[in-house]
């Protein structure tokens, strides 16, 4: 009963230090003064003034584009890693092509940004693309970024499926595009969903890539 009871208060000690500052914020973002430490009432003036400012609220916008595009093809190209990393066991270069897709997540954001800029440049120089750095050089960015993530969760995932479903399928006529389609996607449609939510909430809180 004790230990139930040190588990319990643990728990709720965890979860105010986790949540109380975040519930602090958004109270003290109707204070009224211009200081933290006074308060001055209740007002909306702040928020008032964030929707008023055309360029704050156009940067917001155009983040927002950028997850959401950064979502989609994160998901896309996650997807399809994970699928030949799991699916395809033994092709050459399978432990290169898996380091490939991995090593965003342990590299430093930092190291990653100024190899893509080098890119960039490069490519500018070399094919006349990209001109100049932007929303497209940040959605690539952000979307070599997110892959790797989205690959990591489709593949655990994949592994966990019951491939007799996809062998029945296809002992039926079934073609194997018509079974990734209609079957294995169904299956790891959470894990999709996951990985997209998760790529927009990378891309919109990332900022030394962009």
């Amino acid at each position: 009963m004790k230990r139930f009871e040190f588990s319990k208060l643990m728990l709720v000690l965890g979860l105010l230090f986790i949540y109380l500052p975040m519930l602090i914020l958004v109270i003290y973002s109707f204070n009224a003064s211009k200081l933290v430490t006074v308060w001055g009432g209740w007002s909306i003036k702040w928020y008032i003034g964030l929707l008023d400012n055309q360029q704050l609220m156009g940067s917001v916008m155009r983040s927002l584009e950028i997850a959401c595009y950064t979502a989609v093809a994160a998901v896309a190209l996650g997807t399809l890693a994970a699928f030949v990393l799991t699916r395809i066991t033994r092709f050459k270069g399978r432990t290169l092509f898996g380091g490939l897709v991995t090593a965003p997540l342990v590299m430093p954001e930092v190291i990653t940004g100024l190899s893509l800029l080098l890119l960039f440049v490069a490519m500018a120089q070399a094919v006349g693309w990209p001109q100049e750095r932007g929303i497209v050089t940040i959605w690539i960015a952000h979307t070599t970024f997110c892959a790797a993530y989205v690959a990591v969760v489709v593949s655990a995932r994949l592994r966990e499926l019951d491939l007799s479903i996809e062998e029945a399928a296809m002992d039926l006529g079934a073609r194997p595009w018509k079974v990734f389609f209609l079957i294995t996607i169904p299956m790891i449609a959470p894990s999709l969903a996951a990985g997209g939510m998760m790529s927009f909430a990378l891309s919109l809180d990332d900022l030394v890539l962009a």
